[in-house]
This record gives C-alpha cells, sequence and structure tokens, in this order.
C-alpha cells in the first residue's frame, strides 16, 4: 500500500526513524505540506499521515484511493472526521504516548517559576553575585512547592499524572473536570472552576479545546486568581484569551504564566503575549521527548497494521 506522511519533520527531525511504518507499505514522507497541495501529494495514496496538515472535507472528496487516515497526535481536529467516515474511512490517533513527556515539562516550568535557575546563572555570568559580596545570592523570592496548592483543569491521563508529580512535591491537589469527579489513586480534591481558579497557586490546563471552551480563560477568571499565581498551559493555545492574559501579567493581576501552546502556531509577529511581562513562551514542545516520539511512531505503526489485517485501533470516528 502506498503510505503518504504530509508533515513528518516534528515526528522525526533525524532521531527517530520511519522503520516500522517503511516496513507496511511504499513510504514517502514530506517534511511539510501547504494546505494547497495536500490533494497533489496524497493524490495515489491509500493511507495518509497528518500532524497538523488539515484533511478537509474536499481533500477527502478528491482523493479516490484514500482508504486510512493516520492523525500522529491525540488531537485529530484537522481531520474532517465526519467526511471521512461517510467514505468509510477510519481515522486513527495516537491517544497514549506523551504523558509522562508533557507531566514532566509541566513541573519544569513550575519549578523554574518558583526557583528562578536559569535566571540566577545569567546573574552570576553578568558579575552580580561578586558584587553582591555575600555568599548566597538571589534576585527574586525564592519559594518552596510543599504546600501549595497545584488546580487541574483537565483530569485525564496527563492531569492525573501532573497530580500524581504534584503529590510527590508535597502539594495539595484541586481537580475539575467537565466529566465530573473520579477514582483516584492519590489525594485529590475537587472544586469548581471559579474555585480551582481562587484558591490555587498554580493552575494548569490539561482539556481538550471544544467549541464549548475555547476562550476559557478569560479576564473574568484570572481577576480572581491569586496575584502571585502561575497559570500553565501545555494543552491547547485557544483555551486562553491572549489578549486578557496579557492584560493580567503586565498589571500585575497574576504572578506569571507559561505557555507551550498558542493561538495560532507558529506565533504570529503580533501576539500578544510576545510583549507581556512574566512570561514564558516555549515552541510547542511539551510533548516532543525523543522517548515520547518513539512510542508515537511504534503506535502509528501498530494502527497502520491493525487497519491492515482488517481490525483497525484508535478509531476516533
Amino acid at each position: 500500500m502506498k503510505i503518504v506522511v504530509l508533515d513528518g519533520y516534528t515526528l522525526n527531525p533525524g532521531d527517530n526513524p520511519w522503520t516500522s511504518v517503511e516496513q507496511l507499505g511504499e513510504l514517502t514522507v514530506y517534511d511539510r505540506t501547504p494546505r494547497e497541495k495536500v490533494v497533489e501529494r496524497a493524490r495515489d495514496a491509500e493511507i495518509v499521515l497528518t500532524n497538523k496538515t488539515p484533511i478537509t472535507r474536499e481533500a477527502i472528496a478528491e482523493l479516490p484511493n484514500l482508504q486510512y487516515i493516520g492523525v500522529l497526535a491525540t488531537g485529530y481536529d484537522i481531520v474532517d472526521t465526519a467526511a471521512a467516515r461517510e467514505r468509510g474511512i477510519p481515522v486513527s490517533n495516537v491517544p497514549v504516548y506523551g504523558t509522562d513527556s508533557v507531566a514532566e515539562y509541566v513541573f519544569a516550568l513550575i519549578t523554574s517559576y518558583f526557583r528562578r535557575p536559569a535566571l540566577h546563572s545569567e546573574l552570576v555570568k553578568a558579575g552580580e553575585w561578586q558584587k553582591a559580596g555575600d555568599f548566597s545570592f538571589w534576585r527574586t523570592p525564592l519559594a518552596e512547592l510543599a504546600g501549595k496548592t497545584i488546580g487541574i483543569v483537565g483530569f485525564g491521563r496527563i492531569g492525573r499524572r501532573v497530580g500524581e508529580l504534584a503529590r510527590a512535591f508535597k502539594m495539595q491537589v484541586l481537580a475539575y473536570d467537565v466529566c465530573g469527579k473520579a477514582p483516584s489513586s492519590f489525594e485529590v480534591g475537587w472544586a469548581e472552576l471559579e474555585e480551582l481558579f481562587r484558591v490555587s497557586d498554580v493552575v494548569t490546563l490539561h482539556c481538550n479545546q471544544t467549541p464549548e471552551n475555547t476562550g476559557l480563560v478569560s479576564k473574568a477568571l484570572l481577576s480572581i486568581m491569586k496575584s502571585q499565581a502561575l497559570l500553565i498551559n501545555t494543552a491547547r493555545g485557544g483555551l486562553v484569551q491572549e489578549q486578557d492574559l496579557a492584560d493580567a501579567l503586565n498589571h500585575g493581576v497574576i504572578g506569571g504564566a507559561a505557555v507551550d501552546v498558542v493561538s495560532s502556531e507558529p506565533i504570529s509577529e503580533d501576539n500578544p503575549l510576545l510583549h507581556a511581562r512574566n512570561i514564558t513562551i516555549t515552541p510547542h514542545i511539551a510533548w516532543a521527548a525523543l522517548e515520547a516520539r518513539r512510542r508515537l511512531m511504534q503506535t502509528t505503526a501498530e494502527n497502520i497494521a491493525a487497519f491492515q489485517n482488517g481490525a483497525p485501533i484508535n478509531v476516533v470516528n
């Protein structure tokens, strides 16, 4: 079978070979594909794999050989799943691969905010420690995580793993999920969204973006947060109203923010967060540890093999 990968660079920039997928068919990999070339590049393929390149209803209609779509990620909103279903084309995603990678990254952001190692390293290199004249020198307040409250919005696999790590740091865990309370292997409190934002020292987002929660984090929620609280978003950029967050940071409404995702990626030059105070912005890399990308590659191959054997798995449509 002919397999075409529309945007394979982020999964394999050179350190994560396509060997397991190559064994399943005639493979062509494009690092990136502009929207207008999707049909041209996928025209003869029975299997198309995509990460963030949209596969629209119009494109599906112009791909007569298409039999299967694989999403190289967990989120699958870039595929018109309804149009695929109408054609009898299964769409599979990779639901479990980055849990540890994202959760660990969240704590890299949290510890960086409360302890500021990079800032103080730069100050030492600039000679500030010598100028201070003391054996110990710090420019910003430093704080422990133990005893602080972390509010987790979205308590699926990643949210739960964040909670487990938080408990290891002796933090109090609050959770909110639209699906309601669920059993947990560790101590967790449940709160309504407003209460969670009000009492948490850290709020971290781990929910899917839906039409109902787009723009969820707005001026109203930000205004009730603690003045030194940290907001983290490693989920989807559209969950946050970015101008409202920039205003909250610039006016000291909250202490800081760390975002790995933004509303339009790569980030646009006019994104207000670029000029906000006390924010860390990283380029959608929480998921991208090599171990996680290897798991993603392996599951993608398993998804394709299952389809070829007549029993597709991880089907989302």
